[in-house]
């Protein structure tokens, strides 16, 4: 599975999200009110105050405060090169981001794990919102399916059926692919950022995630995993 793609022409990554306010009373009032309207329904019996913490999701009332990449290197083994783009200035975030993409091939493939329905477009709507103009990596609009070098984990593992959501945690722990114990998940992610302030233990947790997805891919094609001496952080 997978065999025709070349991993070294492939960029895994990952994102975190969280609301672009501390706390509900901190929202504009137009906002307040267009937020409630817009989680009516999956709110049920919760009012939007306490329903706000998961407004990350979100990207018209969230914002990306890392992305963490990580491509294939060559060698006697595989290995795996990580970087993080961090701030909390976004728009400064995704300009780092959009520069790196602008250095790579304009067919290089993007990997995420749910990355299709979440990673990708909320990338693509933060630099629209933040006036910037999208990397060619991230541009679908007039291009045939088969034109878009998106690879989602997720999708994959679907095989053309309509399971619901398979977390990326299941899928490592039935592939037997180690992962260490986080201190964090990503419904923490919020209260870490607006309460802690700790961005460096985000970027952990999202270089995490992306080891994570790059050793699912080697798993979906039958190869070894890559060994914890062969994958470099980069600071």
């Amino acid at each position: 599975m997978l065999e025709q793609y070349d991993l070294h022409n492939l960029m895994v990554l990952d994102i975190e999200t969280v609301p672009q306010y501390s706390s509900h009373d901190q929202v504009p009032e137009h906002f307040q009110k267009l937020w409630d309207r817009k989680t009516q329904s999956q709110r049920k019996e919760e009012t939007a105050e306490n329903f706000y913490e998961r407004a990350g999701i979100w990207a018209e009332f969230g914002k990306i405060i890392c992305i963490s990449v990580g491509i294939f290197t060559n060698g006697k083994r595989t290995g795996l090169r990580v970087k993080s783009f961090a701030s909390h200035d976004e728009k400064e975030l995704l300009e780092s981001f959009s520069a790196m993409l602008a250095s790579q091939p304009s067919n290089l493939i993007l990997c995420a794990h749910n990355g299709k329905e979440f990673d990708f477009p909320y990338i693509c709507r933060r630099m629209l919102i933040n006036g910037m103009r999208m990397p060619v990596q991230l541009e679908i609009a007039g291009k045939k399916p088969w034109e878009i070098n998106h690879l989602d984990t997720m999708e994959l593992w679907k095989f053309g059926d309509y399971k619901n959501y398979t977390s990326l945690s299941l899928l490592t722990a039935i592939f037997n692919i180690p992962t260490p114990k986080d201190d964090i998940d990503g419904s923490q992610v919020g209260n870490v950022y607006w309460n802690e302030n700790d961005l460096p233990r985000i970027c952990t947790y999202c270089q995490k995630d992306v080891v994570a997805t790059a050793q699912l891919l080697r798993r979906y094609r039958g190869e070894e995993l890559i060994t914890d001496d062969c994958i470099t952080i980069v600071s």
